[in-house]
């Protein structure tokens, strides 16, 4: 009998496993969920993508976490897609099996995307153990924005059905945001499964005191900063052209934009930049740990969060927003319906998605007017205090206690 199994009969709290296809030290949702639930004294076990020569076991913030021998091939055509999806579930289902039997989990969440992933713990749903579906995205608004050559009606109509049937084969359900589950409830989820756990950070994490304060344009430049995925659904490139618009009507302002992240429209990104003259004013940093990013907010001046509009972004509130305002930055926001919910006038400065011009003018409206700014900043820290995750933990840590409960 092993050490853990001993533990278990003896009255230790029974652990949860946590499936995600992504790269768990990558995933700031996941990862806040997962330490919360350690800090409550209730062990986690992940099973999660593999990075290329990395490690197949490993242990993060007294997470254990199993990385399976799948690797994301993001950028790629759907066919890759499916076939990793695939080749993922699979292996979990088989690694949730083998590792109940020594652990006996008390509960296990699957994190979307894909919806269907939820399958991988239908061996232990049947002999009687909870299932939470984590819905990070509406996966078939997901697919209509990110494949839309792919998409047509009965696509929808499957990727729909997927969806009900993930939902029916969980005992509960949480999303990122009311909007997410009133679009469940719609669908004919009962309101009693379906539950919000808000995207919020961290304010242990993103502790504006943890770093040196930067003030504004303190160093006589003006520092833009992103956070996050190189991908379409990001316009990183209007963000780019408003950054040559402001270069070349205030060049005394010295803008700069520093990208932190990785994705398939970083090459196409740094040639528009070159092509725009202003590549010296961007840097592509690349993906960059999550505990190092606060430190690069901080050194920033102004957050973006540049956001297309569509069915899919009509659903989502982009973290990053929440992040720069725990930092103390003015946060600058495409105007999409749940970013007008979340923050009301005055807080989070917006633009109407797809036009460099008024990104450009809600950037240097920040710039010249620093009682607005301050004014802003002090009205979105609120804003963030007030939901931040040591918040939202204890609606989600009370909600898995009573699954585990029955």
């Amino acid at each position: 009998m092993t050490t853990r199994t001993r533990a278990t009969r003896a009255g230790a709290a029974r652990p949860v496993l946590m499936i995600v296809h992504s790269y768990y030290e990558e995933d700031p949702r996941v990862r806040r969920e997962a330490e919360s639930l350690v800090a409550a004294g209730r062990p986690v076990v992940v099973l999660g993508l593999r990075q290329p020569d990395g490690p197949s076991v490993s242990e993060i913030a007294g997470v254990r976490v199993q990385h399976l021998d799948v690797q994301r091939h993001q950028g790629a055509g759907l066919g890759v897609y499916l076939r990793e999806y695939a080749s993922f579930l699979l292996r979990a289902m088989f690694a949730a099996v083998r590792l109940h039997r020594r652990e006996r989990f008390a509960l296990i969440q699957v994190h979307s995307l894909p919806d269907y992933l939820v399958f991988a713990a239908l061996p232990l749903r049947l002999v009687g153990v909870p299932v939470l579906l984590d819905l990070h995205e509406a996966m078939p608004e997901f697919f209509r924005s990110r494949f839309p050559g792919a998409s047509n009606p009965i696509v929808h109509r499957l990727l729909m059905l997927q969806e009900r049937l993930s939902v029916a084969a969980s005992t509960a359900v949480i999303t990122v945001n009311p909007a997410m589950r009133d679009r469940l409830v719609e669908l004919g989820v009962p309101a009693e499964k379906a539950g919000v756990v808000v995207n919020s950070p961290s304010l242990d994490r993103f502790d504006v005191t943890a770093s040196p304060p930067r003030a504004f344009r303190e160093d006589g430049r003006l520092r833009l900063i992103y956070t996050g995925a190189l991908t379409p659904t990001y316009e990183l490139d209007v963000a780019i052209a408003a950054v040559a618009r402001i270069a070349a009507a205030r060049p005394a302002l010295d803008v700069t934009f520093e990208v932190y992240g990785r994705g398939d429209t970083g090459p196409a990104l740094a040639a528009q930049a070159a092509e725009l003259g202003i590549a010296e004013r961007v840097t592509f940093h690349g993906r960059i740990a999550i505990e190092d990013v606060p430190a690069a907010v901080a050194g920033a001046d102004i957050g973006l969060a540049p956001t297309r509009h569509d069915r899919f972004t009509d659903m989502s509130l982009s973290t990053k927003l929440f992040e720069y305002a725990a930092m103390g930055k003015p946060v600058v926001a495409s105007r999409l319906p749940m970013v007008e919910r979340t923050f009301p006038p005055g807080t989070v400065a917006t633009y109407e998605p797809g036009d460099p011009e008024a990104m450009a003018d809600a950037i240097l409206a920040f710039a010249d007017d620093p009682v607005a700014r301050e004014a802003a900043v002090a009205a979105t820290a609120q804003i963030v205090r007030t939901g931040s995750w040591e918040h939202e933990s204890k609606g989600y840590l009370a909600l898995v206690e009573r699954l585990i409960a029955g």
